[in-house]
């Protein structure tokens, strides 16, 4: 026991720190791994070995994917993206944690791990081919945040590389650098570093950013289709469309807050009010003029507003807004600037109270852990829907010689029945799976169908279900009618998921 307490509280080497994260890292992902789930875009993407995100603005995401596979495509080879992630995260969050402290403990080391433990994150993570990418954009943001050069032109210059290169792996990114640099101001009052120094920090960051994003733009916006650089409607109450987005994203980040969550998140929060009420008694004792002592406390204090509207970020003053929980890479920054807090007002009172930090992380693990299982169960109920597709289909040969076959596309929540009571007592979960479909038609090439498409925009497929034509076909989830040569997948609304009886 005395060990262990002795081991709690000793400084950590690099080596150990690196190990620590390795380990935590890993245990993060581990469901993810084990549930080996085609993740939406995965379908299409894995039976083309498709690439397309320079049209997204990606293109470095594309260049990874050349240098991982040898050639101009990308074969799914999950998870040695995912891993090969994982392990630049481990040496990311070293470099952060000795950039806090330079003398790090265990403690020390739970305050950046939330930059991977964001439950958010474990959509980004769900992508077997967009995942690995968005989570080395977050370790090419924190080496930016992280380098450090006596030459001023270096200085300079490779933090605009690195987030030039993090919006060419995901633009979300931003966010966190952004968020970042108020972390970064709100130690540096902390540390009591001098007003000159505070505002070279300020004006450094600024500059590294503007410089990133001309970089970026120079290099992949030009391979950008248009509709993706689309920004608000600034003719059209751009200030109310603000506010409409941040509503929907407030609704969304609200999910996570339920049952033990919010106790948990809410003792956290406690603590973090308490760091910065210390914060606040640094800036009343530094040596600089009324006039300063002002300026450094109104920037702390909008730090906390900046850092929780960058939540989303730059996503909301985009036309096609994206609620989804990939966008919320910037709630990692949040927990960051929370378990900040909470460590200074912890260690205030015994240098072994941060090891409470801990307590939140294990409820972020116990949700990854969770939501592997939900995406088992997902897994489960596509495969299962995908052969009786198959098997309907391949037993009718009019279906199998039809020119072509429609398929509905019909939303609901209710299609994962076995996955409910998770549902019910982590209703984040349902936000995370994001997968209201029954099917999808790129699946269904993997068992030999090529006939079949989803429906557009005129809806032939759905409105075939309602003109009441004897259906050739009738399951439980779907109905298939033939008129002519062609054939109509029509979904049916399932019922309400009623509640759990034994």
């Amino acid at each position: 026991m005395g060990r262990l307490s002795d081991f709690l509280g000793k400084e950590l080497g690099p080596r150990q720190v690196w190990l620590f994260f390795l380990l935590a890292t890993l245990l993060y992902v581990v469901p993810l791994i084990l549930a080996d789930f085609p993740y939406i875009d995965d379908n299409w993407r894995s039976l083309s070995a498709g690439m397309a995100w320079a049209e997204q603005g990606r293109l470095f995401t594309q260049l990874f994917y050349n240098l991982l596979t040898f050639g101009n495509a990308a074969p799914n080879i999950f998870p040695l993206p995912l891993l090969i992630a994982t392990l630049a995260m481990a040496s990311a969050l070293t470099r952060l944690t000795f950039h806090y402290f330079p003398q790090p403990t265990i403690a020390c080391c739970l305050v950046p791990l939330p930059l991977w433990y964001n439950p958010f994150f474990l959509q980004n993570l769900s992508y077997q081919y967009d995942g690995p990418a968005m989570a080395l954009s977050l370790v090419a943001v924190i080496y930016a945040i992280t380098f450090r050069h006596p030459s001023r032109s270096r200085q300079w210059l490779v933090p605009a590389l690195l987030i030039a290169l993090a919006l060419g792996l995901y633009q979300i990114s931003l966010n966190v650098f952004l968020g970042l640099c108020c972390l970064e101001l709100l130690r540096g009052v902390n540390d009591r570093v001098a007003w000159p120094q505070l505002c070279g920090l300020i004006g450094w960051k600024l500059a590294q950013v503007t410089l990133g994003w001309l970089i970026y733009c120079a290099s992949a916006v030009a391979f950008m289709s248009q509709d993706r650089a689309l920004l608000l409607n600034w003719a059209a109450a751009p200030l109310l469309q603000l506010h409409v987005n941040i509503g929907r994203v407030l609704e969304k980040v609200v999910l996570l807050f339920h049952g033990g969550f919010a106790w948990v998140f809410a003792a956290l929060l406690l603590c973090a009010i308490a760091g910065a009420i210390q914060v606040g008694l640094q800036v009343r004792a530094r040596p600089d003029s009324g006039l300063k002592k002002g300026l450094i406390g109104l920037l702390c204090l909008l730090t906390l507003p900046a850092v929780t509207l960058l939540v989303s970020g730059v996503a909301l003053f985009f036309r096609d807004f994206n609620e989804g929980a990939r966008t919320l890479m910037g709630f990692a920054v949040l927990l960051v600037l929370l378990f900040y807090l909470s460590h200074l007002a912890l260690a205030q009172i015994h240098e072994r109270l941060p090891l409470l930090l801990v307590l939140p992380l294990l409820a972020m693990l116990s949700l990854s852990f969770a939501y592997g299982r939900v995406l088992t169960v997902q897994k489960a109920f596509s495969t299962s829907a995908l052969f009786s597709l198959e098997h309907d289909i391949a037993a009718h040969r009019q279906l199998r010689e039809a020119k072509r076959i429609y398929m509905s596309v019909t939303y609901s929540d209710h299609w994962l029945l076995a996955a409910a009571g998770s549902f019910k007592q982590m209703p984040v979960l349902h936000y995370l799976l994001n997968i209201d479909f029954f099917m999808l038609a790129e699946n269904l090439p993997k068992v030999g169908i090529t006939n079949v498409v989803a429906e557009k925009e005129h809806r032939n497929a759905t409105r075939v279900g309602y003109l009441g034509y004897p259906a050739l076909v009738e399951r439980q989830y779907y109905r298939i009618y033939l008129l002519g040569d062609y054939g109509f997948i029509v979904m049916k609304e399932p019922a309400p998921i009623k509640a759990l009886r034994w």
